[in-house]
């Protein structure tokens, strides 16, 4: 029985997040919480049913991310619990996720199973992530360092594109709209016998508009992506696979007024010719193994990301950065047991170096690099009621002092479709190297002493299911972390020039995340989610984290499934945030408003290959700033056609 659990799982899931094959239909529709096979919360490659996870995780699957009309992967992400977006400005603009009151870079990214933050930067921007046309969200919350390492503190996002075989078929898209906008995206996919292909390529364009109070500049950006995954079968226990992709962003922003004397000093100001580029190459091949019967999985990959960041000012070149990745990992897993009742063991290796070297005038220019060994052993029992998790990693680091992380993890339901969970761990986040070593002149000096920052927390979590098919399901889970040695921005006298520090004291989050999710018939569905958040730095609440999150959505369709209607509610309640707008640069707390963002979407299947869609985005016109002085955007629409054959 066992084969056959296996063979089923591993029909599913490929040896590592990267390529596993969740059996996603991408025309089917939206999947309900319970249903979702998460591939990240293990490093065996092989998926578990999300209401098994004894971790918090949400998924958008290819159909919630088409009904929503999603174009810019973040603003899907603010309607996952424990999730705050901060945006500077338009499209295009950096771009934070916060997870748990976590900072953004205690946020690990992986796209396809890659992990994609800037080696510099020490974190994900994401300006630069545009949607393709198939594809799926994980969001794993809470400390994950015990199988990933330093960034997953805050937890783990990983996004899937679809491969040829989950989701065969040509896909096209175009629309236009509101600020000059212009986007589009095509994926070719398909599979024949041993081998499955996918290829898609996206372009978000846009004149923007004015970001800064009273300004006149539109602040506007191109966003281009594209992407290739590649699956070959040549024997039953045999897979390789092959991910690459490319993207690559123009986009103007707009600079604080620096003017000492300027009633505007530290305000957004107009700033014509200023603007920056990212481009980033990201690859992975792996080579997948199994034996007896499909109980051992091994696993050899290797992947890189290759970044380089620059900005330009009105006179030229300004600053930049390239950074560099290259890891190799062997994973081994082994599955003993029956089909009421697996365990699966699992060890993995994984080999890092990454590189880095400052372009910005007047800094050293010269490259360096960190190596880093993990180690990780991880054990899984999974039954039909209950599962239960442990994982321990350690870290060899030739620049940081080494570490070891853990957690452990549980889940429990009863008869009555209750199920109780709870989960304990811990994490670390090394500096990164413009914390190290980043200089711009006058403004900010890196610092080389900087220690890694630490976490550790718990959550307990209930939710309950009703009905034989599920059709509704309600959760609530408390969280709570702590922090030490937090990185901080420092202003010492007498340049006043920016420079990071480790904290003294610790930095504590905890709260409650909520969410509901209901389909009571085919034509109509409920997504509701919600976040109560206390989060202290120094015992002062943390910039850019709002007390309240909440957002709603809904889905109706007719009868037909030609027409569909999606209305979208995000609520982003009242933050603080840091102004530096005294010539001391001691920052001076601000208060951001509370702002509710209502969008419509409606889409019409002309035919079985043809359908028509617009969306309305801010319908209410609301004045909202996400960062201080960052003026949000207006009221928008849009629309377009889309061909799927």
């Amino acid at each position: 029985m066992l084969k056959t659990i296996s063979i089923s799982m591993l029909a599913l899931a490929a040896a590592t997040p990267a390529f596993a094959e969740t059996a996603v239909d991408a025309n089917a529709v939206a999947e309900r919480p319970g249903d979702a096979i998460i591939v990240s919360a293990s490093r065996s490659g092989e998926g578990i049913a999300a209401d098994k996870l004894g971790a918090s995780v949400t998924v958008i699957d290819a159909q919630t991310l088409e009904d929503r009309q999603t174009r810019i992967i973040s603003d899907v992400l603010r309607d996952i619990p424990g999730v705050a977006v901060s945006r500077a400005g338009a499209i295009g603009g950096k771009t934070d996720i916060r997870i748990r009151g976590s900072e953004s870079n205690h946020v690990l990214v992986l796209i396809d199973g890659i992990e994609v933050a800037d080696p510099f930067q020490g974190e994900y921007d994401f300006a630069a992530l545009t949607a393709d046309p198939a594809a799926r969200i994980e969001v794993l919350r809470g400390q994950q360092s015990s199988l990933y390492g330093s960034d997953a503190i805050g937890g783990v996002i990983n996004y899937i594109t679809l491969s040829g075989r989950e989701a065969p078929g040509y896909r096209a898209r175009i629309e236009g709209g509101s600020f000059g906008t212009i986007g589009g995206a095509a994926r070719a996919a398909g599979a024949s016998g041993d081998f499955d292909y996918a290829l898609s390529g996206s372009y978000y364009g846009t004149s923007g508009y004015p970001t800064a109070r009273g300004g006149t500049r539109d602040v506007g950006s191109d966003s281009t992506g594209a992407s290739a995954k590649i699956n070959w079968t040549p024997g039953d226990a045999v897979k390789l696979t092959g991910v690459l992709r490319y993207s690559h962003i123009d986009a103007d922003t707009n600079n604080s007024d620096f003017d000492m004397t300027s009633p505007l000093f530290g305000y957004i100001v107009d700033s014509p010719g200023v603007r920056y580029t990212n481009k980033a190459l990201y690859g992975l091949l792996s080579a997948q193994v199994t034996a007896l019967d499909g109980r051992w999985v091994n696993t050899l990959s290797g992947q890189f990301a290759d970044t380089v960041r620059k900005g330009y000012a009105s006179y030229g070149f300004d600053y930049g950065d390239k950074g560099r990745r290259y890891k190799g990992s062997f994973t081994s897993s082994l599955s003993l047991g029956t089909e009421a009742l697996t365990h699966r063991l699992t060890a993995a290796v994984d080999l890092e170096r990454e590189t880095f070297q400052n372009l910005t005038n007047f800094a050293f220019q010269g490259k360096r690099h960190t190596d880093n060994i993990g180690l990780v052993g991880q054990y899984e029992l999974i039954g039909d009621a209950f599962s239960f998790g442990a994982s321990v990693r350690h870290d060899d680091n030739d620049r940081f002092d080494d570490t070891t992380t853990w957690r452990v993890q549980g889940s429990y339901r009863l008869p009555t479709g209750t199920r109780f969970r709870a989960a304990y761990g811990t994490g670390v986040k090394n500096p990164g190297y413009f914390d190290l070593y980043g200089y711009i002149d006058g403004q900010y000096i890196g610092n080389p002493g900087l220690k890694p920052e630490k976490s550790k927390g718990w959550e307990a979590g209930i939710e309950q299911s009703f009905g034989a098919d599920n059709w509704a399901t309600v959760g609530a889970t408390w969280f709570d972390s702590k922090l030490t040695d937090e990185i901080f921005i420092d202003y010492p006298p007498p340049t006043f020039a920016a420079t990071p520090a480790n904290r003294s004291t610790d930095s504590k989050q905890h709260g409650i995340e909520a969410f509901a999710s209901a389909q009571p018939i085919a034509q109509l569905r409920f997504d509701l989610a919600y976040t109560w958040l206390k989060s202290r730095e120094n015992g002062v609440a943390e910039v850019r984290r709002p007390k309240h999150i909440a957002s709603f959505n809904t889905v109706v369709t007719s009868a037909d499934q030609r027409l569909a209607a999606t209305l979208t509610l995000r609520y982003n309640g009242r933050a603080t945030d840091n102004a530096y707008i005294r010539t001391d640069y001691v920052p001076v707390s601000v208060s951001l408003k509370d702002y509710v963002l209502v969008n419509l979407a409606l889409d019409y299947k002309v035919s079985d290959t043809i359908a028509v869609f617009g969306r309305v985005e801010n319908l209410l016109g609301e004045d909202y700033e996400e960062i201080f002085s960052f003026v949000g955007s207006g009221r928008a629409a849009y629309g377009g056609v889309r061909l799927s054959f």
